[in-house]
């Protein structure tokens, strides 16, 4: 990876984050593996979108740094892709990005569309230019997650996924209020819910381990129902049969607020990564639209 700076505003150093309890360094063998550029809002705006390349605001260590309130809106961020997640000012529910358009799931298993001058304190994007889509049959999570990184072509890949789903495990976080709490105390505030037999889409982007603090380090998967009826993160997802899109870069772009640095994890921030978003609990209830 080389690392190439907006010349609209200094950037500090790369590997460094201000204000979090240790500074570590970006992994140099993320360095080696992609192309990572770093930018301010105005970069940002001047900055075109690209078919393979990613774009990316704030990191995920700013978020577990307690920073929720972001300098991009959903529209300036979807400026850069038509396919994406995130998160909403004061974590505020589940961003799905979806054909260009922006829904959010919150903690009542609701889904509505996102405002586009709503600002976003995290999301990622990319515009979605897939090969083949690929046929899945049925298999539970882990064996779903095991073929996308038997399917995905490179380091960062962005996947999309129709079909039907025996089961969809999904949760959001409630809005927050300043001063606001650490990630990994707000996800012990996390409504969980399941919905079964449903036709639904999920998108997201894997990341390799080495971006940890940059960003989720494996799969990071969002949710939506195709009839609008629920989504959220996902925490676990066993389809019953589908397809799969998948599009690869070694780019990725990222904008940076003020007072946010680009960092590696250590590892109690690995550990709170994994509790804030890949660690399921039991579900407070199942979604009315289970069955639907």
């Amino acid at each position: 990876m080389s690392v190439t700076r907006s010349s609209l505003r200094p950037v500090p150093a790369p590997g460094l984050v201000s204000g979090h309890t240790s500074t570590v360094a970006i992994d140099p063998d993320l360095v080696r593996a992609l192309h990572l550029v770093s930018e301010d809002r105005r970069g940002a705006a001047a900055d075109a979108a690209a078919a393979h390349h990613v774009f990316q605001t704030s990191t995920i260590a700013a978020l577990m740094d307690s920073r929720y309130d972001g300098d991009l809106t959903v529209g300036e961020v979807m400026a850069h892709g038509d396919l994406g997640l995130g998160t909403l000012a004061g974590l505020d529910g589940e961003l799905i990005i979806v054909d260009g358009r922006a829904f959010v799931g919150r903690t009542d298993g609701s889904l509505s569309p996102v405002d586009p001058t709503t600002t976003t304190p995290f999301a990622v994007v990319t515009p979605f230019a897939p090969g083949d889509p690929v046929d899945l049959g049925e298999m539970d999570h882990r064996a779903l997650l095991a073929r996308l990184d038997a399917l995905a072509p490179a380091t960062v890949s962005a996947v999309r996924i129709e079909g039907r789903f025996r089961r969809l495990h999904l949760r959001s976080v409630p809005k927050q209020r300043t001063p606001y709490p650490p990630l990994d105390v707000v996800v012990t505030e996390q409504a969980e819910w399941e919905v079964h037999d449903l036709d639904a889409v999920v998108v997201g982007f894997r990341f390799p381990s080495e971006a940890a603090g940059l960003e989720v380090p494996g799969w990071h998967l969002h949710a939506m129902a195709l009839d609008h009826s629920t989504g959220g993160h996902v925490l676990e997802a066993d389809i019953a049969s589908g397809r799969a899109w998948m599009d690869a870069t070694d780019e990725v772009h990222v904008e940076l607020p003020p007072g946010v640095e680009m960092t590696g994890a250590d590892a109690a921030m690995r550990e709170g990564i994994e509790k804030a978003e890949t660690s399921p609990g039991a579900p407070d209830k199942e979604h009315p639209a289970a069955g639907g």
